[in-house]
């Protein structure tokens, strides 16, 4: 039972960040490999806060929201002077650059040590020591985002960052400040995925640089991919196959000796094929 609690945690922390991600891919066609640098920037936020001063869980992960917006507004300043695969290797090197800091900023992160004894949140007193309860927390964090998502993208707002994705050039005639919407959703995108930092360093109660590299940014694009690209619900299907896959696989009867590796090489023929007689995704609007 804690096993099956463990993975519907994961799921709803892979399910925000894949929601997130869907923002500036899926809805406005720009292709960026540099969530995991904010989803770590709100890991560490909470980190530092829980185990230096002290502070409440949910405190810290409103303070991580703001510093990860802050510093994406800069990164996406940058960012939007890139266009098409300049813009996907500009968001490339930023991953890069914050991993960095991550791991050599040792005064602040303790480098590769990492932070150990990050408290897990309460709320009037009470504790969600247990998963269960982190469970709850989790569902309805993720619920809480999915329903940010679902509001942008079907506002106004949202039909605009669809129009970029369409035709960039095009919007622009119409008198739209297309740099200020790409700024803005790119924004709102990092600190939806600093949340979901703030809920992995609490529940894991240790981070270190190792889980926020830039595997982790090609792993989340792969949920967004896989679920289907400007599906809000795309994303959490994403989360879910891409999470309990490889779990699935473990009790598949392979031989000991290559057990290991026939279940990565299964993993990824499956994800092949998928894409192969599904390009869009399961549930998607559009292909890469």
């Amino acid at each position: 039972m804690e096993y099956l609690i463990h993975l519907a945690i994961l799921i709803s922390i892979y399910a925000i960040l894949g929601l997130s991600l869907n923002l500036v891919v899926g809805f406005t066609g720009l292709l960026s490999v540099t969530q995991a640098a904010f989803y770590g920037i709100g890991a560490y936020v909470t980190a530092i806060l829980l185990t230096s001063f002290g502070m409440n869980f949910f405190l810290s992960m409103i303070l991580g929201m703001i510093i990860t917006g802050v510093l994406s507004l800069a990164i996406g300043f940058v960012l939007s002077k890139f266009k098409d695969d300049y813009y996907a290797l500009g968001s490339f090197g930023f991953n890069i650059i914050i991993y960095s800091i991550f791991l050599n900023w040792q005064s602040l992160t303790r480098g590769p040590l990492g932070i150990p004894g990050i408290a897990r949140p309460s709320i009037f007193g009470f504790v969600f020591t247990d998963n269960l309860s982190f469970l709850i927390l989790s569902i309805v964090m993720a619920a809480i985002v999915f329903g940010i998502c679902q509001y942008i993208t079907k506002s106004s707002f949202g039909r605009v960052l669809k129009a970029i994705r369409e035709d960039e050039e095009a919007i622009g005639v119409f008198g739209y400040r297309t740099l200020w919407y790409k700024l803005a959703v790119f924004v709102v995108s990092a600190m939806l995925a600093a949340v979901a930092g703030s809920l992995f360093a609490s529940y894991i109660t240790f981070i270190d640089p190792s889980s926020f590299a830039l595997m982790e940014s090609i792993f989340i694009l792969a949920v967004i991919i896989l679920g289907g690209l400007a599906s809000n619900r795309g994303a959490v299907i994403g989360a879910v196959c891409l999470i309990l896959l490889p779990e699935i696989l473990r009790f598949v009867g392979f031989p000991d000796d290559i057990a290991a590796q026939m279940r990565q090489v299964t993993y990824g023929v499956i994800l092949i094929l998928l894409m192969l007689f599904r390009p869009q995704g399961l549930v998607g609007e559009y292909r890469l």
